[in-house]
């Protein structure tokens, strides 16, 4: 095909806006394409297209070439070849601005592009599929990830269009004289951020199939404490949208949804029914209280203030409507602090705890579902209360990931599914009875979800006291029996990590409480363990402890 000797470099040189008078299509996203093929079609806009998008174009009845007439090259190898080619790169490469790009596509023979359109092949899909081997490397794309860079390197002169979307966007433009240098720099920005995307999917699937055949990614020093953690980390997410400011007023702030192929689903993808905005710090209080409601199977609520817990509740099969009386049970803790609180349930939340909800000044609640009539009610009366619903396939990140200066934190989930007492040590007192022991157990189980150092009482499988974050044991202990006051006494305790001396276990046992729960592990245990049994209290060791910093 001759190329069209026409284009003149004063044409583009010092010009904003780039008239569209060809343009690549090539597409597995189908969305749209049929009404911008007709568009540009319509402006006069000459098409060239591949395979199935080629085929596709001219079954509407709509002028196509396709991509081997311009290369004189059929397609090849099942199609992993058929776009890299000069008589394609050349046209989305050459600066039209120079006179001597111009001069040598005349002597190529080969015509420029000025609007390129590509999706890639569908990989992330094809892995959330249970697609394996050949089936997933055959969805690595290659010459669709080389037109994107290559058209968004030279957005000088071309427009590169990766999302069917920004195709009304385009469509606009061509009608109006062409694309403008803002606009390309924009589309440019948002291919290269979607190839990135595209191989971080691909560089996570192989890191995954690395680390199912037992390849650690380290040497055979540390091989044994490496459960898989890759030799480099990506992160893939995209902008959700822009927050009204972040943990206080003067930072701007932003939350991201994960992109990566196996991401789970949760805060970030939660339903939102009503109510305000959700800020930084709602998020972050969100995901607290998720993680302590969710850390049982028995119907369980948690209410959350600055990321600490100030109820936290469960609720047996004989109560009529569990996940309400959990709710009232985990409010008793602290109705102070459980003013402007964010309060989760991993039940449906029913009328009569919506009812409640209604008595208390609470800021987000989220659960797993709402019965229609509570919605209803919360919706109507309470404005601004967001309201949040949990995916259907809400589960928990298998890692942790921190940011630290100059790097990352990457750790396991701490495992919250052992807490049964089945592997306790006993180091004072006798065995409490079963209803003490269910206790020792919802206790042990709760504290993770305090920030450390944690200390927390609890009777008949609630919350009664909490003492968290404080630089020294001693003190979380007060704390937790000050807040606690009478329901100190006869209740049980837990700490998430040992006690260092027994001063802090003795504020314990001087308020009165009955049994205690703790990892163990002090050079001082044996002072600890002569004051419990001193003072006749049930004291067990569990080997781990829960720091929640």
């Amino acid at each position: 095909m001759a190329a069209n000797t026409n284009y003149e470099a004063s044409d583009y040189r010092h010009r904003d806006r780039v008239l569209v008078r060809r343009a690549l299509i090539s597409v597995s996203d189908k969305t749209g394409l049929i009404e911008l093929a007709k568009a540009l079609n319509d402006s006069g806009v000459s098409l060239v297209s591949t395979g199935s998008t080629a085929k596709t174009i001219a079954e509407a009845g709509i002028v196509v070439t396709e991509v081997s007439q311009v290369t004189g090259f059929q397609e090849a190898l099942d199609g992993r070849v058929k776009t890299l080619h000069p008589k394609i790169h050349g046209g989305l490469l050459a600066d039209m601005r120079l006179a001597n790009h111009e001069q040598q596509l005349h002597e190529l023979d080969i015509e420029p592009f000025e609007l390129v359109v590509v999706n890639l092949y569908p990989f992330v899909k094809t892995v959330e599929s249970g697609a394996k081997g050949d089936a997933v490397i055959d969805q690595i794309d290659i010459g669709g990830p080389a037109m994107v860079r290559a058209a968004a390197k030279n957005h000088a002169n071309v427009a590169i269009v990766v999302d069917p979307s920004r195709y009304s966007e385009i469509i606009k433009a061509v009608g109006e004289g062409g694309t403008t240098l803002n606009q390309r720099r924009d589309l440019a920005a948002e291919a290269f951020a979607h190839t990135a995307k595209y191989d971080t999917a691909v560089a996570a699937w192989f890191a995954a199939e690395a680390q199912a055949r037992n390849l650690p990614g380290s040497n055979a020093e540390t091989a044994h404490k490496n459960p898989g953690f890759a030799k480099s980390l990506e992160i893939s997410a995209e902008l959700q949208h822009v927050l009204r400011y972040g943990e206080n007023g003067h930072q701007a702030a932003a939350i991201y949804r994960s992109t990566a192929s196996g991401a789970v689903s949760g805060i970030a993808q939660a339903r939102m029914h009503g109510g305000k905005e959700m800020s930084y710090n709602n998020y972050v209080d969100a995901d607290a209280a998720v993680r302590a409601a969710y850390d049982f199977s028995e119907p369980a609520v948690a209410i959350i203030k600055h990321a600490n817990p100030c109820g936290i509740a469960i609720a047996g099969a004989d109560q009529a409507d569990p996940i309400s009386y959990a709710h009232a049970q985990a409010f008793l803790c602290d109705r102070e602090s459980a003013f402007g609180g964010v309060v989760a349930a991993n039940r449906k939340v029913t009328m009569p705890m919506a009812q409640a909800i209604m008595d208390v000044f609470t800021e987000v609640l989220i659960a797993p579902s709402y019965d229609l009539e509570a919605l209803r009610l919360l919706t109507t009366n309470r404005k601004n209360l967001r309201i949040l619903e949990l995916p259907v396939n809400y589960s928990r990140e298998a890692l942790e990931l921190r940011q630290i200066s100059g790097g990352f934190l990457l750790q396991e989930t701490d495992d919250f599914t052992n807490f049964t007492s089945r592997g306790w040590k006993q180091v004072s007192g006798t065995r409490p009875d079963d209803a003490t022991m269910a206790d020792l157990e919802f206790a042990w189980r709760a504290i993770r979800s305090v920030k450390s150092n944690g200390i927390l009482l609890a009777h008949d499988l609630a919350s009664v006291g909490v003492g968290m974050g404080q630089v020294n044991r001693v003190d979380s202990c007060r704390l937790a029996v000050t807040r606690a006051d009478f329901r100190a006494k006869g209740s049980v305790a837990a700490s998430d990590a040992f006690f260092p001396f027994a001063d802090g276990l003795q504020v314990l046992i001087d308020a009165g409480v009955k049994a205690v729960v703790q990892p163990g592990g002090s050079v001082r245990d044996e002072e600890v363990i002569a004051a419990a049994k001193e003072a006749g209290v049930a004291m067990f060791f569990t080997g781990e402890r829960h720091f929640y910093h």
